[in-house]
């Protein structure tokens, strides 16, 4: 089934705590589609070209200014031509005083309006970088999302791969939980996945042999996260015998989420191997490549140089 299209416009307001000056009939109905905001200072003058109706409308100082300087008549007509191609909202920053032909417009034509005390460039610019999460294309994938040393890493794999024992071992190291069974992930921009957890089983494992267990009751608040950034794509399979894994780590791997390749590791699980150990080492190698250094590329090196050396001196 697919998602509804856009946000509930109550979600913003609750999350922003802003002030519903007039609330509609089908308040409750009204969604937010898209990320950007528009000050209506061309539309007050009435140029309407390139207007986009679906984007939250929000009103300054500079745009009240001029709506007091207009007659009674004109700003109702004004008001009324904005309102009649269906924005989701008017929103008034500064707390201004509302213009009484606003709030007849408003009711006229099924209009939220909106206010906060919040500075109007302030506002906007969280509003959008809200919204840019909020709105981002989403997945839910099955995996364990956790944070270790800073490194938002995505663990992979079959089930009972190993993959919440190894968050569970991974928090009592002093490292931090996410998302555990499924992870929403949001492209929230070209190169960026944030990675949450549905709110229904936020905080919580499933554990085969003992159950679901609350991670923030047990270890404390300290050892989740609400969102993380994914740096790094962990996948755990079952150990064949036989197969060729990287020994160097000199091919670079990827896994594509989203339309987003994602640095990405593929690690054998067998009996006696210390997972949570091993993913401590490839989160602070994966760290040490993204600021510039790389191990596999300098034991190379040093090992060509050894044999240049040794080769140079069977000649001489």
């Amino acid at each position: 089934m697919d998602r509804p299209k856009g946000i509930k416009l109550s979600k913003l307001v609750e999350h922003f705590g802003v002030t519903i000056l007039h609330k509609p009939e089908a308040y409750d109905a009204v969604r937010v589609t898209t990320a950007e905001v528009n000050r209506p200072g061309l539309q007050v003058v009435g140029f309407y070209d390139y207007f986009v109706p679906e984007r939250l409308q929000v009103v300054g100082l500079m745009e009240h200014t001029y709506l007091a300087g207009l007659s009674s008549q004109v700003r109702r007509e004004t008001f009324s031509r904005l309102f009649t191609t269906g924005i989701p909202a008017l929103i008034f920053c500064h707390q201004v005083e509302l213009f009484p032909e606003c709030l007849e417009a408003a009711a006229e034509h099924g209009t939220t309006i909106l206010e906060t005390p919040r500075d109007t460039s302030d506002f906007m610019a969280a509003c959008i970088a809200w919204l840019k999460v909020e709105l981002a294309p989403c997945i839910t994938r099955h995996g364990v999302l956790v944070e270790v040393y800073g490194e938002g890493l995505l663990l992979l794999g079959e089930s009972g791969v190993g993959k919440s024992e190894t968050a569970i071992e991974l928090v009592k190291r002093g490292h931090r939980l996410i998302a555990d069974d499924a992870v929403e992930l949001r492209r929230t921009s070209d190169t960026a996945l944030v990675g949450t957890a549905p709110e229904s089983i936020r905080h919580y494992i499933e554990l085969r042999g003992i159950g679901v267990v609350n991670v923030r009751r047990l270890f404390g608040i300290g050892v989740v996260k609400l969102a993380e950034k994914v740096d790094l794509v962990i996948h755990l399979e079952e150990w064949k015998d036989g197969a060729l894994y990287d020994r160097l780590g000199l091919d670079a791997q990827f896994t594509e989420i989203l339309g987003i390749n994602v640095p990405s590791l593929t690690i054998p699980v067998k009996p006696g191997r210390n997972l949570a150990v091993i993913i401590e080492v490839a989160a602070m190698n994966n760290r040490q490549k993204r600021m510039g250094y790389d191990s596999a590329l300098e034991f190379t090196k040093q090992i060509n140089k050894y044999f240049e050396a040794n080769a140079s001196g069977l000649y001489e």
